[in-house]
């Protein structure tokens, strides 16, 4: 019996461990999407709906660039790989993507 309670304490420990951590990647990926959203909206004057695609990934990159968005605006042959840099509290272009080519700014 005292087996039992431990196994299913472990299990849960584990279970909530993982769910921590998920959450907290998916806050990353939700906060990174908005902020890009919103300065896309406030500071480069365009609208909801000429956003064609927004999608925050990891990128495997270091630090704030860990958490990019892709972004592909109606009209533009060009996909945008914005993240947001908390320190300097700025949304960056990373890089994006032209022909098939990507140019790093």
């Amino acid at each position: 019996m005292k087996r039992s309670k431990i196994l299913i304490c472990i299990c849960l420990t584990i279970l909530m461990f993982a769910g921590a951590g998920y959450g907290f990647i998916q806050f990353k990926l939700s906060s990174a999407k908005k902020a890009i959203e919103s300065y896309l909206i406030n500071q480069k004057d365009m609208t909801k709906e000429s956003i064609e695609e927004i999608d925050a990934f990891i990128a495997n990159l270091p630090g704030d660039k860990n958490w990019l968005v892709y972004v592909k605006i109606k009209g533009d042959k060009k996909k945008y790989h914005y993240y947001y840099n908390r320190s300097s509290d700025r949304v960056i272009l990373e890089s994006y993507i032209l022909n098939g080519r990507e140019y790093v700014e």
